[in-house]
C-alpha cells in the first residue's frame, strides 16, 4: 500500500525475499550496474513538453478517464523521447480501468471500498489498471491525480530501463536489507514521477502553490516505503532538476532512503 498519498493506494508487485548467506548479499553499496549506472541516468533531463490539453479535475469516472488517458498521453510522449535518447527499449504502457482485480493478480489486492482510488502497476503484462473510486472525485481540485499518474508510470520506465528486473534478482541477507532495496525502488518512482512534472511545468491553471501542496501530502513513516522526510527529499530532487540522474536511488547511501 503507498500510505503517504491520500488520494491512491498504488501498488506494484513486490519482489519475494530472498535470503542470502552474508557474503552473497546486496548491501549497500549496491553493485550491480544495470541499477547504479543505467543509461537511463545518461541521457541529460527530460524533454520539455507541455500538457496543454490536460482537461478540469474530474469530477465523474467518465471524466476522469479522459484526465488519466491526457495526463499518460502526455507521460508516453516525454518518456517515449527520453528512452529513445538513452538507447533504451520503448513500448507504450498497457492501461484498463477496472471496479476490482481479479484475486491475488499480480500479487496485488483490491481495497475494500467503492470509494478506493486505487492504481496498479503489473510487471508482467507492463499495465497500469486504475480504479477509479469517490475519493479521487471528491474535495477541490488539485495536482494529485495527475502526480500519481505520474508516480505510477515510473514503475513503467524502471521496467523498460532493466531497473525492475535487476532489482528484483538482487538478494537480500536480512529483511532490513529487503525492505531498504524496496524503499530504494519506490523512492525512484517518486523521484522520476516529480522529474516529469518539472518536464511539463507551469501547467495551465496551477501554481507553484500547487505543487507545494503536492511536496506536503506526504507523510507517515514505514518500514517498507520509507520515511516521509526522505521521500520528500527526492521528490523535491526531482522537480528541481527534472533530470533521472537525480532518482539514482542506487547510489545513495542508506541514510538517504530510510
Amino acid at each position: 500500500m503507498k500510505p503517504l498519498k491520500i488520494a491512491a493506494l498504488a501498488c506494484a508487485l513486490a519482489a519475494p525475499l530472498t535470503v542470502a548467506a552474508a557474503p552473497h548479499a546486496s548491501a549497500y553499496p549496491v553493485k550491480n550496474p544495470v541499477l547504479v549506472k543505467n543509461a537511463l541516468y545518461q541521457a541529460g533531463p527530460l524533454p520539455t513538453t507541455t500538457c496543454d490539453d490536460l482537461p478540469a479535475e474530474p469530477v465523474t469516472p467518465t471524466e476522469a478517464r479522459t484526465y488519466i488517458n491526457e495526463a499518460l498521453r502526455c507521460l508516453e510522449s516525454t518518456w517515449g523521447r527520453h528512452l529513445k535518447k538513452a538507447g533504451l527499449p520503448y513500448e507504450p504502457v498497457k492501461v484498463r480501468y477496472v471496479t476490482s482485480l481479479p484475486k491475488n493478480y499480480c500479487g496485488s489486492e483490491d481495497g475494500e471500498t467503492i470509494e478506493s482510488s486505487e492504481v496498479w502497476y503489473c510487471d508482467w503484462d507492463r499495465t497500469l489498471s486504475f480504479k477509479i473510486g469517490k475519493s479521487w472525485l471528491l474535495g477541490p481540485p488539485d495536482l494529485d491525480l495527475f502526480n500519481t499518474t505520474a508516480v505510477m508510470y515510473g514503475y513503467h520506465v524502471q521496467k523498460l530501463a532493466g531497473l525492475y528486473d535487476a532489482s528484483e534478482d538482487l538478494r537480500a541477507g536480512s529483511k532490513a536489507e529487503h525492505l531498504e532495496q524496496r524503499r530504494r525502488m519506490y523512492q525512484q518512482v517518486e523521484c522520476l514521477g516529480a522529474a516529469f512534472m518539472k518536464s511539463v511545468w507551469p501547467l495551465p491553471g496551477k501554481t507553484a502553490r500547487d505543487w507545494k501542496r503536492v511536496e506536503s501530502s506526504y507523510h507517515g513513516d514505514t518500514a517498507e516505503y520509507g520515511k516521509a522526510a526522505s521521500i520528500k527529499q527526492w521528490v523535491k530532487a526531482g522537480f528541481r532538476t527534472a533530470d533521472p540522474a537525480s532518482c539514482n536511488t542506487w547510489v545513495a547511501p542508506s541514510s538517504k532512503v530510510s
